[in-house]
């Protein structure tokens, strides 16, 4: 089972750091499936948009909800969310390897990503996923501890998912 995460410190450092591998990847030729996210700070300085793109050349869908300035509850837009979902899960035969920008709290609850995730490792496809500190014990969980953990490094990332996939022949 080639499965990794990586986890990053700071609010949306995981998003900027998967962005820049699943660019480098399509740059070289690579398909990547899955979803890197685009936080877009808003000019009435409430909570950023959320976007995702789906990998490895769009759409572009915005999963989270303008819920107003002070509104304390979840942004995420589960429906956005799954269309996304769906969207990687039809590309996953064509792909050399599968990103997710976050194991969340959809996922962590046996949604979102977690079928795609699955079937991935099913196909014998790498996944790189994103996990934070507060549903790294669900993610541990689902993977039963047979993830590998990688520090938030976008050369070692790349090469990790590289060594997996085979440098020879992108996916066609």
């Amino acid at each position: 089972m080639n499965i990794a995460y990586t986890m990053a410190p700071g609010r949306g450092d995981i998003d900027l750091l998967l962005q820049r591998v699943s660019r480098s990847l399509v740059l070289n030729g690579f398909r990547p499936a899955g979803t890197a996210q685009v936080n877009i700070e808003r000019a009435d300085a409430g909570p950023c948009d959320m976007d995702v793109v789906v990998l490895p050349d769009g759409p572009t869908l915005r999963i989270s909800q303008s819920l107003g300035a002070a509104s304390k509850g979840c942004r995420l837009d589960p429906q956005a969310l799954e269309t996304a979902v769906g969207l990687v899960q039809a590309r996953l035969p064509a792909s050399d390897c599968l990103i997710v920008n976050k194991f969340g709290k959809h996922e962590a609850e046996g949604r979102g990503f977690r079928p795609v995730i699955a079937e991935a490792l099913a196909l014998d496809l790498p996944v790189l996923v994103g996990v934070n500190q507060l549903n790294l014990g669900a993610f541990e969980a689902f993977t039963g501890g047979m993830a590998r953990r990688l520090v938030p490094d976008p050369e070692l990332l790349e090469t990790w998912l590289l060594h997996h996939v085979g440098t020879s022949v992108p996916a066609a």
